[in-house]
């Protein structure tokens, strides 16, 4: 199972290089026929900064972006559970992805809460700010 690195993903989701899109639209097109891609959590994270920072794009937008990538049965996330749990965070939080996804990881492997000195993320459930 091949992983995506976040600019494959980036350039086949906005479309931005026409040269860059069509050939990882044609390696994905491809490489699903055989078996699922695979999305490391790292790309996770970096994919929602860079559609957020770069591409301007808001949360609502980011947010169905990944609920598309995750109905995809092609398309195997690397803690598929937290990262769904991490968008439920997002949506209802305004803290930062990466800390959602922190703190969904953190409770999905039972070692909640994630200690932080990050006030916005302390205020999300599963989280305690270190005073």
């Amino acid at each position: 199972m091949p992983a995506l690195d976040t600019n494959v993903l980036v350039r086949y989701l906005v479309a931005d290089d026409r040269s860059q899109f069509q050939i990882a639209k044609a390696f994905i097109d491809e490489a699903v026929r055989e078996e699922a891609l695979f999305i490391p959590l790292s790309v996770s994270v970096e994919l929602e900064w860079v559609l957020r920072t770069l591409y301007k794009l808001d949360k609502p937008t980011v947010l169905r972006i990944y609920s598309q990538l995750l109905e995809t049965r092609e398309i195997e996330f690397h803690e598929e559970s937290s990262i769904e749990v991490s968008l439920s965070l997002y949506s209802d939080n305004n803290t930062d992805f990466a800390d959602c996804l922190l703190i969904a990881v953190a409770y999905h492997n039972k070692r909640a809460p994630l200690v932080t000195f990050d006030r916005k993320a302390a205020r999300v459930v599963d989280a305690q700010l270190l005073e």
